[in-house]
């Protein structure tokens, strides 16, 4: 697959028990020649959790990505009238930014930065995580199908017996998905 000079951002938010399979996916588009822009939400910038202290995923992401983070409001609003990102990639999008995006709330710097990439009518990849996206979160899953310039990467049931609500993305699908997007197509099948 080839992203040679894609400009790619690269949003995280906080599904933390997915963050290791992002990462992995992050390496796949550097290997294929896109350029990563990372984006943390204010919880995946400071929450130490038993996936990880914050200061890990922002060292190991900041590794793979050339470019400086980006962590906060004022960083984020010039992605619109600079117009500098091919991609937005929501990875892991968790149903709390999920319901945030449907509604138009941009509170945070992954809903600026994507909100503002927005306007420039180009493509916007999300990853879902979320433990309600067969219950509250279905409904937004729902909306941003129907939405212009939203791609989602196929997803399924990570647990369907001790989580019968749980929905992820499958990880691997990211680059995949994102070559699709780029060129205005949704990977297809969506369930997987």
């Amino acid at each position: 697959m080839n992203l040679e000079g894609k400009r790619i951002g690269l949003a995280l938010t906080g599904s933390f028990c997915t963050l290791a399979q992002v990462l992995e996916e992050a390496k796949a588009l550097r290997a294929a020649g896109a350029e990563l822009y990372p984006i943390f939400s204010e919880n995946v910038q400071i929450l130490d959790t038993k996936f990880g202290p914050a200061s890990y995923w922002r060292e190991a992401f900041g590794t793979v990505c050339e470019h400086e983070m980006i962590t906060d409001i004022v960083q984020a609003e010039p992605i619109g009238p600079k117009s500098y990102l091919d991609l937005m990639l929501i990875a892991p999008c968790t149903g709390n930014t999920l319901a945030k995006l449907t509604q138009g709330i941009t509170d945070g710097v992954v809903l600026m930065a994507t909100k503002a990439h927005l306007r420039n009518n180009k493509p916007v990849v999300l990853a879902v995580a979320t433990n309600d996206g067969l219950s509250r979160n279905l409904k937004n899953i729902a909306a941003m199908l129907a939405e212009k310039n939203i791609y989602l990467v196929p997803f399924g049931q990570d647990d369907p017996i001790k989580k019968p609500f749980s929905l992820v993305a499958k990880m691997p699908l990211i680059i995949d998905t994102v070559s699709n997007a780029l060129e205005g197509r949704q990977l297809q099948p969506i369930l997987r």
